[in-house]
């Protein structure tokens, strides 16, 4: 059976993480297991230095009393997670996936991945954490992290989920946009939704050949598909093809260059996370 690790933090993606994942797991009869991370610092911060402005005879007590309230806080952050995933299990389950199961991980994001993507084959998460809420072109902090480390697709949620009816594919002839491309083919159950092929011409290149092939592969595997070649720079007409169609699922490769060159020059795959209003699907 397939499995999926949806990672919710309780901000207000974590609703549309759990829809797409009951979506996704009623598609694929797949379980799901939810998962919430507790980093390290939230469980375990060390008690405030303040040796050097209290007097000898006060210090003891005092941090006494400070290690007893991050033992508190502590014990809160557990309760506060534990009911998180509860009420997301009862959520799923309300949708008519019963598998699912909650886990809470005292760790790091990037480790917690690593603990469970041998066994998983999706990988869910939002757009945005509880820092992230009110402001729209901020990106979680862990979301990139996540991508780059997962050898496994990516699902990042949309702020607000409906049914996917429409699938673009955005295809510039790369290794990881092959992978989504044989991932959607795969994928049997999705072959009732018309899918969309495209890709955009930088200058006087064109990958027109390689987007024929990918548009045969996925029509081989039965999928109603069109495709198109666009020109432009990629995260716009991307964008604008995703507003146009009415596309409710993006799949794309992820992260083809170094953090280094994707400080200087820039990220598509971040630009079309945060510009995109739907669901994207990622491959490395």
């Amino acid at each position: 059976m397939p499995k999926l690790v949806s990672l919710i933090d309780g901000s207000m993606y974590s609703h549309s993480v759990c829809d797409i994942s009951a979506f996704f797991a009623d598609r694929l009869d797949a379980s799901i297991t939810v998962v919430h991370v507790l980093g390290r610092r939230e469980v375990s911060e060390n008690a405030t230095n303040l040796s050097g402005s209290i007097g000898l005879g006060a210090r003891t007590a005092l941090l006494e009393e400070l290690a007893e309230i991050d033992a508190q806080k502590a014990k809160l952050a557990n309760k506060r997670g534990r009911a998180i995933l509860e009420d997301a299990r009862d959520y799923i389950k309300a949708s008519g996936i019963n598998d699912v199961d909650i886990k809470l991980r005292n760790a790091e994001i990037v480790e917690t991945i690593e603990d469970f993507e041998r066994d998983v084959d999706l990988i869910v998460i939002g757009k945005r954490g509880v820092g992230a809420d009110f402001d729209e072109m901020h990106l979680g902090s862990n979301l990139e992290r996540v991508v780059r480390s997962s050898h496994k697709p990516v699902l990042v949620a949309s702020r607000a989920f409906q049914p996917i009816n429409r699938i673009l594919i955005a295809f510039d002839g790369g290794n990881s946009a092959w992978k989504a491309v044989e991932y959607a083919a795969q994928l049997t159950c999705f072959t009732d939704l018309p899918c969309h092929l495209i890709t955009v011409k930088s200058g006087t290149t064109s990958n027109t050949h390689s987007l024929e092939r990918a548009t045969n592969a996925m029509r081989e595997a039965g999928y109603e598909v069109t495709s198109e070649v666009l020109e432009g720079e990629p995260e716009s007409a991307i964008a604008e093809q995703v507003d146009a169609g009415g596309f409710d699922l993006l799949l794309m490769g992820a992260y083809g260059h170094s953090r280094i060159r994707n400080l200087i020059i820039g990220s598509t795959t971040t630009e079309m996370i945060r510009s995109c209003k739907i669901p994207v699907l990622l491959f490395r």
